[in-house]
């Protein structure tokens, strides 16, 4: 008689590295469901679910790749393959994502690109980052320097004006 948990949960196996991390479907299953507790024996499976599902549409992309005389699988080998294995549902969200990503690439490119067409030199770009750099602190440090006289110069002030102060009412408590 076989263990349910053996079905459910296959013994791992030495090719760890052909699963998702357990930390990265944890925190999935703690995003969806935040207020239910999941078994251990759920979130292994879930894993394993994840898992073969990542293996049957790299698979079928594969294919669809083979079939068209491709060496690199692309997002449209995905997407047909999400197609022909039945799930048009997930089609327009992983077009979504896709677009997603394709705008954050183009953003990274064009500053990078701003970066070279500045046309100079990283080693003179990080001089005059130094640089500054080195200046803003020279002017906090006299900012800083201003203030600690403002304050000295403020005490001696109340001190003069006490000393005043204590002296009058000296000479007024004699005149009594």
């Amino acid at each position: 008689m076989s263990d349910p948990h053996d079905e459910l949960c296959p013994p791992n196996q030495e090719d760890d590295e052909l699963t998702l991390p357990r930390a990265s479907i944890n925190k999935i299953i703690k995003e969806l469901v935040p207020s239910i507790r999941v078994a251990n024996e759920s979130r292994e499976l879930i894993l394993n679910c994840c898992t073969e599902f990542i293996h049957l549409i790299s698979s079928e992309a594969n294919e669809v790749c083979n079939q068209r005389n491709k060496k690199t699988i692309n997002a449209e080998h995905v997407l047909e393959a999400l197609d022909r294995l039945g799930f048009k549902d997930y089609k327009q969200e992983a077009e979504a994502v896709l677009n997603d990503c394709k705008q954050v690439a183009a953003k990274r490119r064009r500053q990078s690109t701003r970066l070279e067409n500045l046309g100079i030199p990283e080693e003179e770009l990080l001089r005059q980052q130094q640089e500054l750099f080195a200046r803003a602190r020279e002017e906090q440090a006299a900012a800083e320097q201003q203030q600690w006289y403002s304050v000295q110069t403020a005490t001696l002030q109340n001190a003069e004006l006490f000393q005043k102060q204590m002296s009058q009412d000296e000479d007024d408590s004699d005149e009594y």
